[in-house]
């Protein structure tokens, strides 16, 4: 039990890097865009503001 503890203690500060707190947001509104992306005539525009959106929150410094 006392290895489980300082393994989580150890991984922890690595997934509250700021990458990986970018990707949980950007990776979503990228998904969605994708989704997006198949409606006919405005599908491909809204997929490109959505995708600079996440590109603007992948670039956040934190």
């Amino acid at each position: 039990m006392k290895n489980f503890k300082l393994s989580i203690l150890l991984v922890v500060p690595f997934l509250l890097s700021g990458c990986f707190l970018t990707k949980v947001v950007s990776v979503p509104m990228r998904v969605g865009a994708a989704a997006i992306s198949i409606i006919p005539v405005v599908g491909n525009t809204a997929h490109d503001s959505i995708d600079k959106g996440a590109e603007i929150v992948d670039e956040v410094p934190l």
